[in-house]
């Protein structure tokens, strides 16, 4: 599927050449060809005579070949001033290919391609794109489709995405802050979901606007009605949560934290049964009394008083997190039972029960940890596939909102083990049915190798010139006469390429119902300082669930 072309069955009309004197006269001529552009001189307006004027970027072009037409989209427009005094001006337009119309038996025009196969001659006619053009490329496929709106050259005609393209290899959300990245990302899902009731979607939602969005369809998870048990935690996972920053000092208490939680494991085990399976990551219960015991223990044995210092600020730190209610989620249990199915049946919607997304509502989560609980769910997620019979797997898809907060380009920042869980997906999801969407208004600032492997992109608004180059860097291939819009785009647009289209394309989105418009709307000021409502009693309010950790 990746190696062949990926095509859409047309009935298209005769080319150009063999036109009847209806035809448009051409709008220029090609000048020039070099690789998969071409540079083609204007003509100017006039009697009989296509105008350039009505030329933009963007738009879709059409040139006559031997055997075939080829179309692109222009890239750029410019005038020439004239060599000779007195001379003509003259409009030049560079153009991307993007495919072609071949010929298919004696039906005559009847496929149209990616790629080029016959290259345009120089001096070939160059014409403008019509409806019945737009009618052959942008046709809806031969596969299962999801409609979410409609092409910006024809406001008529449906843009439709590839369901099994888009979520077998993986996709990306990049667009500025006010682009509509939100409102993009629910109405994909939406649609999905509406095709596809029984779908597994995981999102994780780091301001906690989405919940709203898909009323009756979501299993909303935050801190106060969800357990994560520390015992899920990989060792890396506990060494960031209860191990100091100073690299000395943990490298201290992590050597004496491992042998600890692996000790406590050994003795959770039932009577009888092996440990040959058994690491420090492996997921079995086991009481946190029982690896606050073994650090006492450990620490009675000491001979040196001053070496006590790593066990004393582990014992001081965990003790500090079973008593933290922000911390409840994963310490506030002190019954230890094995509910591992239960999570993973929460988490990914199993059985489904007309819910088929999760909204992992992180904005309650404490900020020193949050890094830590993506990294958790992440590999779960990946773990829960890896491990599952071909099959009977579950496929899902995980959704990453304001992704450069995991996965940055500085390899020094960010948490390792969630770079590391959401890297592995990215590699390898596909193979186990694990889907990843990217969600990121700082689309320069996220892991370059992870948003390549995103095979489907929607490209919004993206003023950055060093956004918008980053963006053609990591696209699985070029639209430049597309790509060129990203600056004008207005809202509910967006450029789409990838293997989730079949043709790169500009589009409107459809208009998303209020009702499940995500919370992420900037505050309105002047109405809020229309009038001097608020008074102690909100104060108060507002205290008193700042004190209770209440959202």
């Amino acid at each position: 599927m990746d190696d062949a072309p990926l095509e859409t069955s047309l009935t298209a009309p005769a080319p150009p050449r063999a036109a009847s004197a209806a035809v448009p006269s051409a709008i220029g001529r090609v000048s020039t060809v070099s690789g998969f552009k071409l540079v083609c001189l204007l003509a100017a307006g006039g009697t009989g005579i296509e105008a350039y004027e009505h030329l933009q970027i963007g738009t879709l072009v059409k040139v006559p070949t031997a055997s075939t037409i080829a179309f692109g989209f222009i890239e750029s427009l410019a005038m020439q001033s004239a060599s000779a005094p007195g001379g003509r001006d003259v409009a030049v337009a560079e153009i991307e290919l993007l495919g072609e119309l071949v010929a298919k038996g004696s039906d005559g025009w009847a496929v149209f391609t990616r790629g080029i196969s016959v290259y345009p001659t120089l001096g070939a006619p160059l014409f403008q794109a019509n409806s019945d053009d737009l009618a052959m490329i942008y046709d809806k496929p031969n596969s299962w489709t999801l409609a979410i709106g409609s092409l910006h050259q024809d406001p008529n005609r449906t843009a439709y995405l590839i369901s099994q393209e888009l979520l077998s290899k993986h996709s990306a959300i990049l667009g500025t802050t006010g682009s509509g990245k939100s409102c993009a990302l629910v109405l994909i899902v939406r649609s999905l979901l509406e095709a596809h009731p029984n779908g597994h979607v995981v999102l994780l939602d780091p301001h906690g606007e989405y919940a709203s969005a898909f009323a009756g369809l979501c299993e909303r998870i935050t801190p106060q009605n969800l357990q994560l048990p520390y015992w899920l935690l990989s060792f890396d996972e506990m060494v960031e949560i209860l191990c100091s920053k100073d690299p000395v000092s943990r490298s201290r208490e992590a050597y004496i934290l491992k042998d600890m939680i692996l000790a406590s494991k050994r003795e959770a085990l039932a009577p009888g049964q092996s440990d040959a399976h058994l690491t420090v990551d492996t997921p079995v219960p086991y009481p946190l009394a029982s690896l606050v015991k073994g650090i006492n223990d450990a620490m009675g044995k000491l001979d040196k008083p001053d070496s006590t210092l790593p066990y004393l600020r582990l014992l001081t730190t965990i003790d500090n997190l079973r008593h933290d209610k922000r911390y409840a989620f994963l310490f506030g249990s002190v019954a230890v039972r094995d509910n591992m199915v239960e999570i993973l049946s929460r988490i990914l919607r199993v059985p489904v029960n007309g819910k088929p997304i999760t909204i992992f509502d992180l904005s309650a989560v404490p900020s020193e940890i949050v890094d830590v609980v993506v990294s958790l769910v992440c590999r779960m997620i990946f773990d829960f596939a890896l491990w599952s019979d071909r099959d009977e797997a579950i496929p899902t898809l995980l959704v990453c909102d304001e992704a450069h907060r995991y996965i940055p380009g500085d390899e020094t920042m960010g948490f390792e083990p969630t770079r590391r869980s959401i890297a592995r997906i990215a590699k390898e999801g596909r193979k186990y049915g694990v889907s990843l969407c990217l969600v990121t208004q700082r689309p320069s600032e996220i892991s370059e190798p992870i948003l390549s492997q995103c095979s489907t992109v929607f490209a919004l608004r993206m003023s950055n010139e060093k956004d918008q180059n980053f963006v053609r860097r990591t696209l699985p291939e070029t639209a430049g006469g597309l790509l060129n819009t990203l600056p004008t785009l207005r809202q509910q647009e967006a450029i789409v390429v990838g293997e989730g289209v079949a043709h790169p394309m500009h589009i409107r989105f459809n208009t998303l119902d209020a009702r499940f418009r995500p919370k992420g709307d900037a505050t309105n000021f002047p109405k809020a300082w229309e009038n001097d409502a608020k008074g102690t009693d909100f104060m108060r309010g507002v205290v008193e669930r700042w004190r209770l950790q209440l959202r």
